[in-house]
């Protein structure tokens, strides 16, 4: 950078210096958030006097100060009056006017496109009213406070200062500036990062060449099997064998590598703790929201200090009715994602951070039961571990596993996967490919890489490497969310196949460039995405084709007395040897995770593992076949089909428990 130069002192400063001072805008977001407390009195109380009790705001003060934000937060959030009314009467006791954007559009805001997603995180707008350029805030935190003494310091500023709510001005920046957050949502990513994202290849991009690229590498390979089939089926089959005994020799790796062990922190007082932003994206599911929302309030955390987005879609009228049947909820923003680009979820949580104002942000599925304490457990990795890492991720457990023996099995696999390999994984300080909930990021660093990718339909995975290539770490700690897996083979199917075919698509985009993935990723992102990403593929896809030549081969040495055995085939014993390696190393890795779980008794289930298999090729197959044809469809998978619920028997346990304890004491 060049350094600038210097420039003489004005004699006096500009709105635009005045109102970042007193906003503690110009300060850098990590000086911001170790400030714990406001100096000075509370003036955001003054417009209050008389309207409430004074044992009211007594209390909210007191809280105040117990958790650092302000004390209108504090009541607005407790619902002892509304957010509208309460900026009413703050803005007319300090000669403020406030602004319902009535009549605005696109020409009355005075910021660009890119600056937009700015004004939402950080509630602040320019506009144009009257004639003359004005600021129009939606207090949080501290911020009604400082414009209090702004008014009172600058009364000639504060005549270009407006107040408006947070919902009003997220309504204006979502409804009213040319669908701009929706655009930057869906095609940011492309736009910023062509090559790190699954969007569609633009014209300038040459389509042509691409497609010419393509056919001539099919061709050749047709040629081959045209030319000597033999030989290019038995030389494929060994290098699929061979790439199979790697992902299965990885995954073993990860499952037997010592964890790391975790310095326990002194627990953060209230005061200490940042915002924090949970996003939920919810499509079809007005069911789950109740519960849902049950087990967010239930979190160890502030509610004043909670930034909760609920992202629907413009034409879920039902869940907007059951968000809508729960009452008034302060602390909810519920977010409509703009109809451009693919309905997919990584695009709705992409418009959920534009809103984001929290310091760090979790994402949770519509029926995910995380346990109480994990946002305060995601803190304190941040706080143990230097900026380089960006996200934490949480254990994923299945809840629902007596429904079924599919759900039985996802119970195995989920506790080896999240349990036992990215355990290990994350302690060889490997890229994680992400699951899709309950992973927890630095806000600016998830912007920094560019958010989800909306035309990948398995985003979590995709971000993972994508942070990695930035030169940022993900890894796991001990907190669990419980989730619902699909009991029917028809949902399990479109389910799998969706990730399958996320997967595909990873793959593909971060292997457009081999040797920049591994400048970017390292050696070990690079193996990382072949032998895991591309493994968990390629496996699925070459299972069916080496069970088929060995049922081939060894029917012909049945009943053709001329035949030689199969035994006798050099290559006999790579390919059964393979089969049986992933087998074997799917039921030890399941073993070992049903164990951590102390659900040994559902350890049955792993001698299905040969059928589970034959499954997980179907998805394969099915999400090549969508990749080609339909490469961005979302399968959405429907939940609160549960009909068993381990978490549901404990809390039952727990009641019961609280209900006898007082019983036996008056016995």
């Amino acid at each position: 950078m060049r350094a600038q130069t210097a420039q003489p002192a004005k004699p006096s400063r500009s709105l635009a210096t005045v109102v970042a001072d007193f906003l503690s805008l110009s300060r850098s977001d990590k000086s911001r958030h170790l400030q714990r407390h406001e100096p000075g009195p509370v003036l955001e109380f003054d417009c209050l006097k008389g309207a409430l009790p004074r044992e009211v705001l007594k209390a909210a003060g007191r809280r105040s100060r117990a958790i650092g934000t302000g004390a209108d937060q504090v009541l607005i959030r407790w619902g002892v009056i509304r957010e509208d009314e309460y900026l009413r009467r703050f803005a007319h006791h300090y000669g403020l006017a406030f602004e319902a954007f009535a009549g605005l559009g696109r020409a009355d805001c005075l910021l660009e496109d890119a600056r937009l997603p700015d004004a939402a995180r950080l509630g602040i707008i320019r506009i144009r009213k009257n004639g003359a350029p004005v600021y129009v805030f939606a207090p949080g935190g501290f911020a009604s406070r400082r414009i209090a003494r702004l008014a009172a310091a600058y009364p000639t500023a504060a005549k270009r200062i407006r107040i408006t709510s947070s919902a009003r001005l997220n309504e204006f920046l979502e409804q009213h500036t040319g669908n701009v957050l929706g655009h930057l949502a869906a095609e940011r990513l492309a736009d910023d990062f062509f090559d790190l994202s699954a969007a569609p290849i633009p014209l300038w991009r040459s389509p042509f060449m691409s497609f010419v690229r393509h056919a001539s590498r099919l061709i050749a390979f047709t040629l081959l099997f045209i030319i000597a089939p033999a030989f290019t089926f038995e030389a494929v089959s060994i290098v699929l064998a061979f790439w199979f005994l790697l992902f299965t020799s990885l995954r073993l790796a990860g499952s037997f590598a010592p964890r790391k062990r975790t310095k326990r922190l002194p627990r953060l007082a209230d005061d200490e703790l940042p915002v924090y932003t949970v996003v939920v994206a919810l499509y079809r599911e007005a069911k789950s929201v109740p519960t849902l929302m049950r087990f967010i309030d239930a979190l160890d955390y502030p509610r004043e200090k909670l930034d909760i987005k609920i992202v629907i879609e413009p034409n879920d009228l039902r869940t907007r009715a059951a968000i809508s049947k729960l009452g008034p909820m302060p602390h909810v923003q519920v977010i409509v994602a703009a109809d451009i680009g693919p309905r997919t979820k990584p695009k709705a949580l992409n418009c959920a951070l534009q809103f984001a104002k929290g310091t760090f942000i979790t994402v949770f599925d519509a029926e995910d039961r995380p346990e109480a304490n994990q946002l305060r457990q995601a803190l304190d990795i941040f706080r143990s571990n230097d900026n380089k890492i960006a996200c934490a991720q949480a254990s994923l457990c299945i809840d629902n596993t007596s429904d079924s023996w599919l759900s039985c099995m996802f119970t195995a696999e989920y506790a080896g996967q999240f349990d036992v390999f990215l355990q290990g994984f994350s302690s060889f300080e490997m890229p994680l490919p992400l699951g899709g909930s309950s992973n927890h990021f630095r806000t600016s660093i998830l912007r920094e890489v560019g958010g989800w990718d909306p035309y990948n339909v398995t985003e979590d995975a995709d971000l993972g490497f994508r942070l990695a290539r930035f030169g940022y770490r993900s890894v796991m700690f001990s907190s669990t969310t419980y989730e619902e897996a699909p009991a029917q083979f028809g949902a399990w199917l479109r389910q799998r196949s969706r990730w399958m075919k996320g997967w595909m698509q990873t793959w593909s985009v971060h292997m457009r460039s081999p040797l920049q993935l591994w400048r970017d990723a390292g050696t070990r992102g690079f193996f990382t995405l072949n032998i895991i990403v591309g493994g968990n593929v390629l496996t699925a896809l070459a299972h069916p084709v080496l069970l088929g030549e060995v049922a081939i081969e060894s029917a012909k040495a049945i009943f053709s007395s001329g035949a030689p055995s199969f035994l006798h085939n050099h290559f006999a014993s790579l390919h059964i040897a393979t089969i049986a390696a992933g087998y074997l190393s799917t039921i030890v890795v399941g073993l070992i995770g049903l164990s951590r779980r102390r659900l040994l008794h559902e350890a049955w289930v792993l001698a299905l593992t040969p059928i589970y298999w034959i499954y997980l090729s179907i998805a394969a197959w099915r999400a090549l076949f969508q990749l080609l044809s339909d490469p961005y469809r979302w399968e959405k998978t429907e939940h609160g089909l549960a009909r068993s619920s381990r978490v549901a028997v404990k809390m039952s346990l727990q009641n019961f428990s609280r209900v006898r304890a007082p019983l036996r004491d008056i016995a």
